[in-house]
């Protein structure tokens, strides 16, 4: 099983593509992970936000295979404690091999293709969080939970 975080365009801000490489780099010593970047849509300036979202969940859709387990990062998901998201994700990984991908859309989210493609969709916060942001934020989360899986020392409770 592969764990792949699937993100609409590149991780332009330094900081925040630097917090994202630490996490990446001490993830991969749990599981296969993988960061896949979209290439961001060029000359959109005469699109509707509803196009971009189209053009990007094609995209998106072209890099999920049938078989994969897509979870969308989406204000509308379901929240979990950091305990809890560890326990979900560790019962998914004792219960199935499918590859699991979670996703970050662009700007303005995800298609409704993309919506009806997902398994389900997961919440770091009610609040709106910047699509770049969001890629360490969830990294973060997701090196935390493997460390609870494995009763390490960085998550404190």
């Amino acid at each position: 099983m592969k764990i792949t975080l699937l993100l609409v365009g590149k991780t332009d801000i330094s900081w925040v593509r630097e917090g994202l490489g630490m996490y990446v780099s001490r993830l991969k010593h749990y599981v296969p992970f993988e960061l896949v970047e979209i290439p961001e849509l060029k000359n959109v300036s005469a699109l509707s936000r509803d196009q971009i979202k189209q053009r990007e969940g094609e995209l998106i859709l072209k890099a999920v295979k049938p078989s994969d387990e897509l979870i969308l990062l989406d204000e509308r998901g379901k929240e979990y404690r950091s305990v809890e998201f560890a326990a979900m994700l560790g019962e998914k990984l004792s219960r199935s091999s499918r590859d699991i991908i979670f996703s970050v859309g662009g700007a303005y989210g995800f298609s409704p293709e993309v919506y009806s493609r997902a398994d389900s969709k997961l919440s770091l916060s009610k609040m709106t969080c910047s699509h770049q942001l969001v890629r360490t934020i969830f990294a973060e989360q997701l090196y935390r939970a493997f460390t609870i899986l494995k009763g390490e020392p960085y998550h404190h409770e």
